[in-house]
């Protein structure tokens, strides 16, 4: 499917939702958004707790409201935080994302200024495991 979400939007969207991020002791905060393969757009911030390190990913909010809706294919996902480096998945949020993704589903990787690279699932997760592997 074409993505029916511009990144433009999809910028405005993912800081929109770091802007809501509860990041009182790292002080760094993340926002994601989520297009699926039926075009509906899911948003998450990262959250942290006092007792490190049960906080959760910007990215697992995002994926958590996508599921809650009934849906479980992502087409895109952009993942926006601040600095100098790109602010990419951590690996736990990688194997979430491969949960729900296919090995060409794009990875926006996003500063303020727009995204600064795209990857696909494959490329950011190579010889990933899957549902698939589980096989018999």
């Amino acid at each position: 499917m074409s993505s029916v979400l511009d990144s433009k939007t999809a910028i405005t969207l993912a800081s929109n939702a770091m802007s809501k991020a509860y990041v009182p002791y790292s002080e760094f905060k993340v926002g994601a958004v989520i297009e699926t393969e039926n075009g509906n757009v899911y948003s998450g911030c990262n959250v942290e707790n006092a007792a490190y390190p049960e906080g959760t990913c910007a990215e697992a909010g995002a994926i958590a409201a996508m599921v809650l809706d009934g849906e479980h294919k992502i087409d895109n996902i952009y993942v926006m935080g601040n600095g100098d480096q790109l602010v990419t998945p951590c690996g736990g949020c990688r194997q979430k994302i491969r949960e729900f993704s296919t090995p060409d589903t794009q990875i926006h990787i996003c500063g303020p200024e727009g995204v600064r690279k795209s990857l696909t699932m494959e490329e950011l997760l190579p010889f990933s495991f899957g549902p698939e592997n589980l096989k018999k």
